[in-house]
């Protein structure tokens, strides 16, 4: 489980068939899950100046692997005891979206990701949501996209401030909205009772 709370910037030293370099001040043990542009990897050797993570055929086909060049976020995997901060991020990503509009608003940016229509109704307003790894908040969503502000230091610190209209993005959705959905959309009356949210709430 992560958080969605960049760790470090890493460095892409190579990206070949299904195996990722990266130098890294950071330093994981053999075996280590640790999200890289919030995708949770594991980590099959350890350099000096870093780590190797692998990449299934499987994730493969559901990232933006054109970004796995120059820098890209890295979060270790969360500690039991650690504060809690961002929200629950699990290094699944359910999508690519697509940026559509960065507008500077003085003191903060507002963001306009595109994103595939079926994907809509998993993207609360209020919710949380990652991008290529990042805690944030939607601010509102549209028919297929969503509206994030982000603050300046987040445009300063992460990929972000790269973005341009254009760029492909990786989308984990909540996972709240994810459960809920498939419990309401697989159950014989389509809805829920309340000892169905009991028992997921009791999950967590």
């Amino acid at each position: 489980m992560f958080t969605g709370l960049i760790r470090e910037m890493a460095t892409v030293k190579n990206f070949a068939q299904n195996r990722l370099s990266l130098k890294a001040a950071y330093k994981p043990k053999l075996g280590d899950s640790i999200a890289i542009n919030g995708t949770c990897l594991s980590v099959v050797t350890i350099e000096s100046d870093g780590f190797t993570v692998e990449l299934s055929p499987e994730t493969l086909s559901h990232i933006a692997t054109e970004k796995l060049k120059g820098h890209v976020h890295i979060e270790p995997a969360m500690m039991m005891g650690e504060r809690f901060e961002g929200h629950i991020v699990q290094g699944h990503i359910d999508t690519i979206g697509t940026i559509a509009s960065i507008a500077d608003n003085g003191n903060s940016f507002d963001v306009i990701i595109d994103v595939d229509p079926k994907f809509i109704t998993l993207i609360p307003p209020k919710g949380s949501i990652t991008i290529d790894g990042v805690s944030l908040t939607v601010n509102e969503v549209l028919k297929d996209s969503f509206r994030l502000t982000i603050i300046p230091i987040t445009m300063r610190e992460t990929l972000f401030g790269s973005y341009k209209k254009g760029t492909r993005v990786n989308i984990e959705t909540d996972v709240f909205a994810r459960y809920m959905y498939h419990i309401m959309n697989t159950s014989n009356n389509n809805s829920l009772s309340w000892n169905d949210v009991e028992r997921i709430s009791a999950l967590y």
